[in-house]
């Protein structure tokens, strides 16, 4: 299979920043390593995003786009996104936000990254990452998250709860999807962590975070909630082997 990129991107109510992240991957594309498209999953925005989607769509071959009745959260969405993405002939799978707070000017260096890694973090805690224009309290909120998750599950990487990401296919593919259930900080240290199980090697490239300019936050305390009760019990069901053992099959 030849090397080819999709970028999934849940849209719920973000009319004001669709037409700026396309416009901002129409530029960046072109330095990418090889080429690919963008997924726009949108949960039936009552505002419009879908038929904005669908017009930007029309006149870019790029740019595809998944029309969900209503919406049903972050995780779903995204993995909605991973399964339209292997049903089709992509090496690499990407998590993206649309908001426009993780850089699109980084897709080059993730994907150049996963030349040598199974899972590409855009990491916002490594040396050379860092967040513009978040409040001290989801600052605190996102680290502590990290470190919460990373001391139960006992691995190195720091940016856990981040949601830019570049998967090479054999993990989506070998990962339970089905299995997989959180919506916000949850979904993103369950699916690296799952990877570290299936001996997947995770490598972080520094991006800077700036928070949105448009629209509103999804962030809310059931999202740091499930997170916390939720990260414990994937530690104790991967001691108790309930999930992925590494394939047997090299990757």
């Amino acid at each position: 299979m030849a090397d080819r990129y999709v970028i999934v991107l849940p849209t719920y109510n973000e009319r004001e920043n669709l037409p700026r992240m396309v416009r901002a991957l129409d530029d960046v594309r072109r330095q990418a390593p090889f080429e690919g498209d963008a997924l726009v999953v949108d949960d039936g925005s009552p505002d419009g995003t879908g038929a904005i989607a669908d017009e930007l769509a029309g006149v870019r071959d790029w740019l595809h786009v998944l029309h969900r009745p209503a919406k049903q959260g972050l995780g779903q969405a995204y993995l909605a996104g991973f399964g339209w993405a292997l049903a089709r002939d992509y090496s690499h799978v990407l998590e993206m936000d649309c908001d426009l707070s993780h850089p699109p000017d980084a897709l080059p260096r993730l994907l150049a990254a996963a030349g040598g890694a199974d899972l590409v973090l855009g990491s916002r805690y490594v040396s050379g990452g860092g967040v513009v224009g978040w409040p001290l309290h989801r600052r605190v909120i996102s680290r502590g998250g990290s470190l919460y998750a990373r001391t139960w599950l006992g691995v190195d990487i720091r940016d856990l709860t981040g949601g830019y990401k570049c998967f090479c296919r054999w993990v989506l593919e070998a990962l339970d999807l089905d299995d997989v259930h959180g919506q916000g900080y949850v979904f993103q240290i369950e699916l690296t962590y799952r990877t570290l199980l299936l001996g997947g090697h995770v490598v972080e490239v520094p991006i800077t975070f700036e928070d949105r300019t448009a629209g509103q936050s999804k962030m809310s305390s059931r999202i740091v909630a499930e997170a916390v009760w939720k990260v414990p019990m994937l530690r104790l069901r991967a001691v108790g082997g309930k999930l992925e053992a590494p394939p047997a099959r090299a990757h």
